[in-house]
């Protein structure tokens, strides 16, 4: 019942910046945590981000200090602010939604990381 929708992925140069968004829509008061995961060639997908419905955060330590995740007032809106970015952040980044019913993936937005 709930969908989440990835924008904002493309091609950047070695230590720009991106920003993603995920809009979250149908059932959002079920929402109890959103997050980003991302997908890289040849590795298993992997946490990037995650944000709880009362605001905690959780960073994967390679993003630590260059990642952020938000959320806007509405909270059925997530960010992940990206910087410093690396060739090997390229990647399918996946918005993901926990709810009370299951976690709802996202299609994936595509960044990639030019050297």
């Amino acid at each position: 019942q709930v969908q989440v929708v990835e924008s904002g992925g493309g091609l950047v140069q070695a230590g720009g910046s991106l920003r993603l968004s995920c809009a979250a829509s149908g059932s959002i008061f079920n929402i109890d945590r959103m997050g980003w995961y991302r997908r890289a060639m040849g590795n298993p997908r992997e946490l990037v981000a995650t944000i709880t419905s009362d605001g905690y955060t959780n960073y994967a330590d390679s993003m630590k200090g260059r990642f952020t995740i938000s959320r806007d007032n509405a909270e059925n809106t997530v960010y992940l602010q990206m910087n410093s970015l690396k060739p090997e952040d390229t990647a399918v980044y996946y918005c993901a939604a926990d709810t009370r019913m299951g976690r709802r993936w996202g299609q994936g937005t595509q960044v990639t990381v030019s050297s």
